[in-house]
């Protein structure tokens, strides 16, 4: 990997207006890519490990991607234009003969996290999108101070 990439990790997934406000970054910065409720839905869901009754798209594909002997290996959020980011996924194919074939395909950055949570394969920025994003990194912070419970004085049991 070179420098001209960065690799984070999502810290939260939270309700927005139109949908889930995805937060990513690392001890650096922290910055957000708002995303479709189903698909922050999914990306929650593969990272809290939570069992479905039915395979969910992002299943479906991971399916198709076994299949043909492929896997995420990782994935790039590479370019932002306003309001809209931009991703690569690259998978690895072998075939039975043990031949590997490195694959990239352009896709939406909601999908593309999705799926790297749920093969447990890194994600990248590359350094341009890194430097253009403004740091959250505060907001963060403050979920996670409003998430965590006060400690409450247990109430004196005998638990002989």
């Amino acid at each position: 990997m070179n420098a001209s990439v960065i690799p984070i990790q999502i810290k939260a997934v939270v309700p927005a207006n139109a949908g889930r406000a995805v937060f990513l970054g690392n001890d650096e910065k922290v910055f957000v890519i708002y995303v479709d409720r189903s698909v922050g839905d999914a990306i929650q869901m593969f990272m809290d490990g939570t069992p479905k009754e039915r395979p969910l798209t992002h299943d479906l594909m991971a399916s198709f991607l076994a299949a043909f002997g492929a896997h995420v290996e990782r994935i790039v959020i590479n370019d932002i234009q306003g309001s809209t980011y931009y991703a690569r996924i690259i998978l690895i194919a072998e075939n039975e003969l043990m031949q590997k074939k490195i694959i990239e395909i352009d896709a939406r950055p909601s999908d593309s996290m999705a799926l790297a949570v749920q093969q447990r394969a890194p994600i990248y920025v590359t350094r341009a999108v890194w430097d253009e994003v403004e740091d959250m990194s505060e907001i963060v912070r403050s979920l996670e101070n409003r998430a965590l419970p006060e400690e409450e004085e247990p109430e004196s049991e005998d638990t002989d």
